[in-house]
């Protein structure tokens, strides 16, 4: 397989420049998983999608795919597997696709990239990227998932209140103040 979701090589490791920065691989590999699920998925549906790691694969799906963090129709869920999932918005049936570490064994690149088995130093990268390019959708598994109903509902902010402390707008579900005011802020 030489291309990714309809683009050529070429032409994906461009859009992976201007969209991630480089084409890293995290990012190629997530393209493959993408394509992978979109293949899978009854034609014509609304999907979500859910990536389950914070590296590159929300990149991949919002890259490929309408689902982005902005417009709510990509969850990262962290547990901290290079998998993603795309599913039917609706009736929560989709198709989950991860890396089969037992399917690696002809890309020993891809292998040692996957398994961190070399530092990034270590690793060849011009080598890596074909063996990814070269392996195709032959190292992931797919399988059909159900999503229940309570993590596919969408979630409402509430009403909103003017932060007695900052005098933001912020979801008064967050309490008397907005989290920020309450400790939560990410700055010093």
């Amino acid at each position: 397989m030489d291309g990714i979701c309809g683009h050529s090589r070429d032409e994906f490791l461009e859009m992976a420049r201007r969209f991630h920065g480089y084409p890293a691989p995290g990012l190629i590999v997530g393209g493959f998983m993408v394509d992978l699920a979109l293949g899978a998925l009854p034609k014509g549906i609304l999907f979500d999608a859910i990536a389950e790691s914070t590296a590159c694969l929300p990149d991949a799906i919002q890259m490929l795919t309408p689902c982005t963090a902005g417009n709510g129709w990509l969850k990262v869920v962290d547990v901290g597997r290079f998998a993603i999932c795309l599913y039917d918005k609706h009736g929560g049936e989709g198709v989950r696709v991860f890396v089969e570490p037992s399917r690696l064994e002809p890309w020993p690149e891809m292998r040692a990239w996957l398994l961190k088995l070399k530092t990034k130093s270590e690793q060849d990268e011009r080598t890596l990227v074909d063996q990814i390019f070269d392996a195709g959708s032959r190292p992931y598994g797919v399988q059909r998932v159900r999503l229940p109903e309570a993590f596919r509902k969408k979630r409402s902010k509430g009403p909103i209140a003017l932060c007695p402390s900052c005098k933001e707008p912020y979801p008064q579900l967050a309490g008397a103040a907005c989290k920020a005011c309450q400790g939560e802020s990410p700055y010093d």
